[in-house]
């Protein structure tokens, strides 16, 4: 659950639960809210869940587990994902590199499935995994203002670059590690990351101190982010072979034998993936799960749509067959077929430039 939950209904916010973790699901006025954070900056505590991972052999065993580099530098993480035997996508995680210990952020409902793996996987190496839900609370601080408000309240150091670095330092009397984002809002942002009992605090200083900030939940988390072009774990990511989701930030090409990498390489050297992800703007927004068509013909179906505030008018994620990415032409029925259709155009991706260009945006070999 949110560490911090007296605090966010102070704030006016409402609930909901995501991977088993309440969050907050908005505060009033999403669509302005989403808005303040386009043209400014907004807070959102983020319902990670978190596996710390310590012991001498921590990098090497981290790094053959997931599908990109895992640094052994202080300050460094990597975007990455586990793989099952067939290559889909067993969950998505970033991992930072500390001189103690790699903290694993992943989605909540998959830190236990994740720690209760590897433990089994440990064999003779010198490794002991936990899970550390509680231990933390974390903080997005997205949009084109976001570097001016981390450096009003952070003490002792100065707002990170590049993407996935981090640096240590204070906010008020409370110790905080701040890593600069990879901008899935398609804005510059921030993680802010501390101890959970100091989550308050880190929470009303960005939120009130040095340059003022709004809060923000997971409704308008999941409009920017789809605005931003950013594929999610649960709605885009999950079960399928990473070239398909087109999240090629979160792969090493040249790293092998970690599961699942031969289909990756498979997949790869075949020249096009059997599916991609496109973004397509409807006239009205679609149910997840709505099947897309061109023409006649089912080529795919809807993962997740919302009316976007920036961009003034529905936008969705659908995952098509590769060849008719471009010929797609209607949502819920075939073209022409009465009330059931909704007409469609195929946008690029991202659907709003922002600050930033979010790094998990959907890319493919032939483009």
């Amino acid at each position: 659950m949110t560490v911090i939950e007296e605090a966010h209904t102070d704030h006016g916010a409402t609930f909901r639960t995501v991977g088993g973790r309440r969050v907050v699901e908005d505060y009033g006025r999403p669509e302005r809210t989403h808005r303040a954070v386009r043209n400014g900056v907004g807070v959102c505590e983020m319902g990670y869940g978190v596996v710390e991972v310590t012991g001498e052999d921590r990098v090497d065993f981290v790094d053959n587990a997931v599908s990109n580099r895992v640094s052994a530098a202080d300050g460094e993480g990597v975007y990455a994902l586990l793989l099952d035997p067939q290559g889909r996508i067993t969950t998505d995680l970033y991992v930072y590199t500390t001189e103690e210990r790699l903290l694993v952020f992943c989605p909540p409902d998959r830190a236990e499935p994740l720690a209760t793996q590897w433990r089994e996987n440990t064999f003779i190496q010198d490794v002991s995994i936990r899970v550390a839900n509680d231990d933390f609370g974390v903080f997005g601080v997205h949009g084109p203002h976001a570097t001016e408000k981390v450096a009003s309240v952070l003490n002792r150091a100065g707002a990170p670059e590049p993407a996935l670095t981090f640096v240590r330092g204070s906010m008020g009397d409370a110790g905080v590690t701040v890593v600069a984002s990879d901008c899935p809002t398609g804005e510059d942002g921030y993680e802010v990351i501390c101890a959970a009992d100091a989550a308050s605090e880190v929470f009303e200083t960005l939120v009130v101190r040095g340059n003022n900030a709004a809060p923000f939940g997971y409704r308008t988390w999941e409009t920017l982010t789809l605005e931003a072009g950013t594929p999610l774990f649960d709605t885009e990511l999950s079960g399928k072979v990473p070239n398909v989701a087109g999240v090629r930030n979160a792969l090493d090409f040249e790293k092998g034998c970690y599961v699942g990498q031969e289909v990756v390489s498979k997949v790869e050297n075949v020249g096009q993936p059997s599916q991609r992800l496109v973004g397509l703007a409807p006239e009205a927004v679609p149910e997840a799960g709505a099947p897309v068509f061109a023409g006649d013909d089912e080529v795919g179906e809807v993962t997740r749509a919302v009316a976007g505030p920036s961009y003034e008018a529905p936008v969705a994620f659908a995952y098509v067959t590769f060849d008719a990415a471009s010929d797609v032409t209607s949502v819920g029925a075939p073209e022409g077929a009465g009330a059931d259709t909704v007409p469609t155009d195929v946008v690029s991706l991202p659907f709003v430039e922002g600050s930033g260009r979010s790094a998990r945006l959907p890319t493919y070999p032939s483009e």
